[in-house]
């Protein structure tokens, strides 16, 4: 028997009914379809509406479409991951919360936090967990509620993000498919650049921090996309050269939906055309956590079986990385709605 590897065995989502798009955005804010496109390359994204409705709402409803998607009984999944920076509420975990309502009663569950890297990080560490034998069946879902910490009179923020979530199912693999290989990283001195500041135990919630703003997610343009193009670029070519691999046995590089500026740099470093990338950032912004599943449920149909695949990603903290996974079937998206 060859050794254990974590492998996709499915992909689920679900987007928000309501699409912001740039028109309407330019009404909120100094800003016009021309300059965002420009500058970032989003068009639409997804604003997740109604009264008590968070992350875990749309955790819930990927789940269910991955489930659906395999035929695989909620009772029978071991763990539950959800990457996260805007959970329901700080506890219970929102994958704990997940896991009630999608019936996932014999799963443990936990969030991880790590910004725009945190599926990657959430996929890395769930792999462990099935290359051990101690699960058979683990989800890992990404979903942001990025509209709900986002600050709609702000034109540096505003346009780039949008709602989602997204899930895979793991399961183990003998036969070399599945993730072969990652890189993860983190620095705290990025901080500074991109945060949120209250909400948590050094600035609690007072009327100064509301007033103040400080419960909207802040970013420094300029050295967040410098950092992102180095960084993302560097560790991916770190991935490809370490396990061997050139432009040409790369079928698609998955990037962060952060800038189409910073997909592109990535993707040239790497020696990779533009049709090797898997983009919907035009359609759906940066939904954060649930960019990379997005973008494997947006283009499942367009996979086969062996595809090679480097998933790269930079977020908030900064944390960044690259995941070198071997597409274990043949997509097929008959049973998406």
């Amino acid at each position: 028997m060859g050794k254990i590897t974590a492998s996709i065995k499915g992909v689920g989502a679900y987007l928000p009914d309501y699409v912001l798009d740039n028109e309407e955005l330019s009404r909120m804010v100094d800003t016009s379809d021309e300059w965002i496109m420009s500058r970032i390359g989003i068009k639409t994204r997804r604003i997740l509406k109604g009264e008590g409705l968070g992350t875990s709402f749309m955790g819930e409803n990927a789940v269910k479409d991955l489930l659906k998607k395999t035929g695989v009984d909620p009772m029978d999944i071991d763990l539950v991951i959800c990457a996260t920076v805007t959970p329901d509420m700080f506890f219970p975990s929102t994958a704990n919360i997940i896991c009630d309502k999608v019936g996932m009663k014999k799963a443990f569950a936990y969030d991880i936090s790590a910004a725009c890297s945190g599926f990657l990080f959430a996929l890395t560490t769930a792999s462990k967990f099935i290359e051990t034998g101690s699960c058979k069946k683990v989800i890992v879902i990404g979903a942001d509620k990025m509209s709900s910490i986002i600050d709609y009179s702000d034109r540096n923020t505003c346009p780039i993000f949008g709602d989602a979530a997204a899930a895979v199912l793991l399961e183990p693999d003998t036969d070399g498919f599945g993730l072969i290989d990652s890189e993860l990283h983190s620095d705290g001195s990025g901080a500074q650049h991109l945060y949120l500041k209250a909400g948590g135990s050094a600035f609690p919630s007072t009327e100064e921090t509301v007033a103040n703003k400080w419960h909207y997610v802040f970013q420094d343009g300029k050295v967040v996309f410098k950092a992102a193009v180095s960084n993302m670029a560097d560790v991916a070519v770190n991935v490809m050269e370490r396990n061997n691999l050139t432009s040409d046995d790369i079928k698609y590089l998955v990037p962060h939906q952060a800038n189409l500026r910073i997909i592109d740099a990535t993707a040239n470093r790497m020696g990779l055309d533009k049709s090797k990338c898997m983009i919907n950032i035009d359609k759906f912004g940066n939904t954060t956590a649930a960019t990379l599943p997005l973008c494997l449920w947006d283009y499942e149909s367009r996979l086969k079986k062996g595809d090679n695949l480097i998933l790269a990603a930079f977020g908030g903290g900064f944390t960044w990385g690259a995941t070198y996974i071997k597409w274990s079937y043949d997509g097929d998206v008959s049973t998406k709605e």
